[in-house]
């Protein structure tokens, strides 16, 4: 039997069984379509279901108006309203005996801070003593010369040398009087010790003295800080390339990191009239209210320039923008889970946020956090 014969019989047997000779094409399953759960029908509109898992990445935020700046933020240290502050030393030396403001204390001017017991007070209260003790003994000794002048019995050179003694006595009174003066104002005179008093009145912020402590003039600090805490200072490290923008009178919105979104409102006092060769600044220096007294001094914070005109704008964290082109867009929250691309406007933009001058309206929600995700979202539903 040749093979041709073996061949066809195999492919007979094969046709008898029911099978079809015929190529191997691999088998595909039918492509399933998964509803998407954006639908774009409305230009410029991106819409989820109210189940849709790209919502919970999704934050939006009602937009407000700003005041607009003018420079991007400068580095500021809040410190004390100096003209408004007293740092009391003590002007003679000695040891604490009483203490009698702590940190925090009210005070007005005059009250007593603490008391010290110092020998160089007892001595010039004992100067002053002597002093006025010789004034009044040499006064009656001029008393009596005038008196035996004037009746012929004196010659009048005696009298002279009882005029010279008392102006000494005299002078010598003033200057004990002008030394214990020196010693502070209004101190103690007696055995109740040299008393440091408050020159001015406010709250105790600090305090570097403790009892039995030993003082002296030249000590590097303070013994206490008095100050009016409702009332500070800003100050500004301004560039160079800013100094034509500012002037006193100009009006500066102030922020710190322990209150994030609040704004404090200060006034430029005065411009620096040198710049700081090492750091090429120029110290600006800035009133700033305090009446809550939420601000501390030595906080450091950032300074924004603002227009004088008060120009206002819609401020928006920058992360709430994506950029297409030349152009910003925003997503606006027009319902729950509807989001409609719009292009923004800006008039001005610093590290972290962006000031929009066309496009959004006041109290609008806008998308803070997932932008990129609707702007991917949107993308692909355009196609």
């Amino acid at each position: 039997m040749t093979k041709l014969t073996v061949s066809g019989i195999f492919v007979g047997g094969l046709l008898a069984l029911g099978y079809a000779v015929a190529p191997w094409v691999p088998v595909r399953e039918p492509s399933r379509s998964v509803d998407s759960p954006i639908s774009a029908r409305e230009p410029g509109v991106v819409k989820f279901e109210a189940d849709s898992p790209q919502l919970v990445a999704i934050k939006t935020l009602a937009v407000e108006e700003a005041p607009l700046p003018l420079a991007e933020p400068l580095s500021t240290r809040i410190v004390y309203d100096e003209n408004r502050t007293a740092r009391v030393s003590s002007s003679i030396a000695g040891r604490v005996v009483r203490l009698l403001a702590s940190p925090g204390d009210t005070v007005r001017a005059g009250d007593v801070l603490a008391v010290l017991d110092s020998p160089d007070l007892a001595a010039a209260v004992a100067d002053l003593r002597k002093a006025v003790a010789e004034e009044g003994r040499k006064r009656l000794a001029l008393d009596r010369a005038k008196t035996l002048f004037d009746g012929g019995v004196l010659p009048q050179k005696e009298f002279e040398n009882a005029e010279a003694d008392f102006e000494q006595a005299a002078a010598e009174t003033r200057r004990a009087q002008l030394r214990l003066r020196t010693l502070g104002p209004s101190p103690e005179v007696g055995d109740n010790g040299y008393a440091v008093r408050a020159p001015i009145g406010g709250i105790v912020v600090d305090r570097r003295v403790n009892p039995g402590m030993q003082v002296r003039p030249d000590l590097p600090d303070p013994l206490f800080v008095i100050t009016d805490p409702t009332h500070l200072w800003a100050i500004v490290d301004l560039p160079e390339r800013a100094l034509a923008k500012v002037q006193p009178g100009r009006p500066v919105s102030v922020e710190v990191d322990a209150y994030p979104g609040a704004s404090f409102s200060a006034t430029i006092a005065k411009v620096g009239e040198v710049v700081d060769p090492v750091t090429r600044r120029v110290p600006v220096r800035c009133t700033l209210p305090n009446t809550d007294r939420r601000l501390k001094p030595e906080m450091y914070a950032r300074t924004t320039l603002l227009a004088e005109s008060g120009e206002r704008a819609l401020r928006v964290p920058n992360h709430a923008l994506v950029t297409a082109g030349l152009f910003s867009f925003a997503f606006v929250e027009r319902s729950p889970g509807v989001f409609q691309r719009r292009k923004v406007g800006l008039a001005f933009q610093d590290p972290e946020s962006s000031y929009v001058a066309t496009g959004l309206s006041p109290g609008e929600r806008v998308v803070v956090a997932g932008a990129l995700l609707l702007n991917a979202e949107f993308a692909e539903a355009a196609q």
